[in-house]
């Protein structure tokens, strides 16, 4: 076994191939140039998108040469859905998403040594192409009943597919023909959901060009109750500080199940074998200690959004569970821990308000009453200080940043509250 699809089957990424023992030989022949796609559905990408980025940074470690293909003009079209038709977006919106993703993979790739990395955009060679030329040299290659035995076309055929969703994967195969003809590319990888339209690649520069290239499938994580993995009960974890904070993300993978901790480690950390050997053992000998969901939060905060985020949210954990102080976390932060333990606002109009009060705004208890039930039984917390007074108000001292109070009822129920003069 070629010692970097070794390590990417340990890891659990290969799960499909076009011929593997053909793959094996054709890595070991030496340095290859594969490609990887990105749609631009969104101002950023998401944590089933990191995935690839992970499969490419260990390809390129291995000596092999990248392409990152950001897809501007399959953005614009979109892959079919299995249960309706996607939302066109606007062409500036797309071009404005392309320039974000742009940015964004070219974290995650080494664009300097012997084997830089290059991104490109499919928009370069299928905009000028005329539609003629697009049917006769591209179309003629496609049986339609081969692409209407597609999964994704079946399933819509009853309900109805358009046109131009139902010829995503003419493009999706351009891609690979035009990549192999300039930069000499022979594999293209992509999750699992995307071997029809990868494998379409494969069959069309045999049939132009007679050349045999390559091709593997990824797994579509899920979590341990089969949903889709990188969803929460408020949306997608996204890559984009801005959408999902570094605290929220490192809260994320800190509430890994036990059952898909390693298999996350083993994509998403670069860890070698025997560190997260050592994990899965202190997972199933220790799990109270929550070893692995720790070093799983760790390094994937650090690679999205480097050691320094990666540290402040370390803090800010250990600050809202009363493990440091509060007052030492920057407005920015408390801000982000707001946002990602349900803060709310209470409005001041004179005096603050009581203790109970901003225990029950903050929902760590169902009301006031039950507030000062917790106060008297000593179970309730201001900013990590316990109180016991049930008839206790709030003083300026008490307003982190002069508006943020953090509640906590017990050990792990926690809220924020902002308060707003009036």
């Amino acid at each position: 076994m070629n010692a970097v699809l070794d390590e990417l089957k340990w890891r659990g990424l290969l799960v499909e191939s076009t011929d593997e023992q053909a793959l094996v030989s054709h890595l070991a022949a030496g340095p290859v140039t594969f490609y990887v796609g990105f749609d631009p559905t969104a101002p950023s990408l998401h944590f089933g998108n990191l995935v690839q980025l992970m499969v490419a940074r260990a390809l390129q470690r291995a000596g092999h040469h990248p392409l990152i293909l950001v897809g501007g003009s399959t953005g614009l079209i979109g892959d079919p859905k299995e249960t309706s038709e996607r939302i066109l977006n606007p062409k500036e919106t797309v071009a404005g998403w392309v320039e974000s993703i742009r940015r964004q993979v070219e974290k995650f790739v080494d664009f300097s040594g012997q084997n830089p990395a290059r991104v490109v955009n499919n928009l370069d060679w299928t905009g000028p192409m005329p539609v003629l030329d697009f049917l006769r040299d591209i179309g003629k290659h496609f049986p339609v009943n081969r692409m209407l035995s597609r999964d994704v076309v079946r399933q819509r055929l009853e309900g109805g597919i358009s046109y131009t969703e139902f010829s995503y994967v003419l493009l999706q195969a351009l891609d690979y023909l035009q990549l192999h003809r300039a930069y000499g590319c022979t594999l293209q990888f992509g999750g699992s959901d995307q071997w029809g339209n990868i494998t379409a690649g494969v069959e069309l520069i045999r049939r132009v060009e007679r050349q045999r290239v390559h091709a593997f499938a990824t797994p579509l994580l899920t979590k341990a109750d089969g949903t889709k993995f990188g969803k929460t009960e408020t949306g997608t974890v996204w890559l984009d500080p801005g959408m999902t904070s570094p605290y929220a993300l490192h809260q994320y993978f800190l509430n890994v199940e036990d059952e898909k901790v390693i298999e996350y480690l083993k994509v998403f950390s670069e860890r070698n074998r025997p560190e997260i050997d050592e994990l899965e053992r202190q997972t199933r000998e220790s799990p109270q200690l929550r070893a692995a969901q720790r070093a799983l939060a760790d390094d994937v905060t650090a690679l999205v959004h480097g050691a320094v985020e990666r540290d402040a949210a370390i803090r800010a954990a250990d600050a809202v569970f009363g493990r440091s102080d509060l007052r030492e976390l920057p407005e920015s932060v408390l801000d982000d821990v707001a946002a990602e333990i349900g803060g709310t606002q209470l409005e001041a109009n004179g005096d603050l308000p009581t203790v109970a009060e901003v225990l029950a705004a903050g929902g760590v208890v169902s009301s006031k009453s039950a507030a000062r039930r917790a106060i008297t039984e000593g179970g309730a917390y201001v900013n990590n200080h316990r109180v016991t007074d049930p008839d206790a108000r709030l003083a300026e001292y008490d307003l982190l940043h002069g508006r943020y109070v953090i509640v906590r009822r017990g050990k792990r129920t926690v809220g924020a509250v902002s308060i707003r003069r009036t």
